[in-house]
């Protein structure tokens, strides 16, 4: 997944915080983040930080992009045998000493994403077993940007790159809102599941090339 992406600001180390500041904002209301955090104290810094540690880890493994140097929104995402988010990888890309919120973070809520997140794994494993693929990670633009354009430039670019390189995208979603919105862009349900825990949908989605 080499190569500057004509139309998109590459996400550098110096960004993160930013961009993690960015995501945050764009995933508030989330239903999913809301649940998992609930009673969190520190809502926005504590979801600020499980994002720079995603970022962290897509910037060693993958690629992360923004419309602009203002980042507006943000994407990233990994290739398919990248895409298990294992410790020594993540303690490889700094995700786990990135900072002592960050060391907190995790000591506090490790086991219990652990629990959330394997059905999650599993499935994606089985969907794409023996494939390449694209993984999107995630995609967030700031709240007060949205409906403007940016997430679908973000989603175009990655598009684009799906089709030179023949191989599809997958996502997971937790609202049905999204679930349309990715269907009208090519995106298909392979799978609803609840989620353990803390008892919510997610839907499992791929997005074939059209080449």
């Amino acid at each position: 997944m080499s190569g500057q992406m004509k139309d998109l600001y590459k996400v550098q180390k110096k960004d993160l915080s930013n961009a993690s500041v960015v995501l945050a904002d764009a995933f508030q209301h989330d239903p999913l983040w809301n649940k998992f955090f609930e009673g969190e104290a520190k809502f926005d810094q504590t979801l600020g930080s499980f994002f720079g540690s995603g970022l962290r880890y897509c910037l060693r493994y993958g690629q992360a992009y923004a419309p602009s140097e203002h980042l507006e929104g943000v994407a990233a995402w990994v290739s398919g045998d990248l895409a298990d988010m294992t410790f020594w990888r993540m303690l490889r890309c700094g995700a786990m000493t990135s900072g002592w919120k960050t060391i907190r973070m995790g000591m506090k809520y490790g086991r219990k994403m652990q629990v959330v997140f394997e059905p999650i794994q599993v499935d994606k494993e089985a969907h794409m077993k023996g494939r390449a693929y694209l993984y999107l990670l995630m995609i967030g633009v700031a709240s007060q940007l949205q409906r403007q354009g940016f997430g679908g430039r973000l989603l175009g670019e990655l598009f684009e790159k799906s089709e030179q390189d023949g191989v599809p995208v997958y996502l997971e979603t937790e609202t049905e809102e999204n679930v349309r919105m990715y269907e009208r862009l090519g995106f298909r349900v392979l799978k609803e599941i609840t989620i353990p825990v803390v008892d919510l949908p997610m839907w499992e989605m791929v997005r074939e090339p059209r080449a």
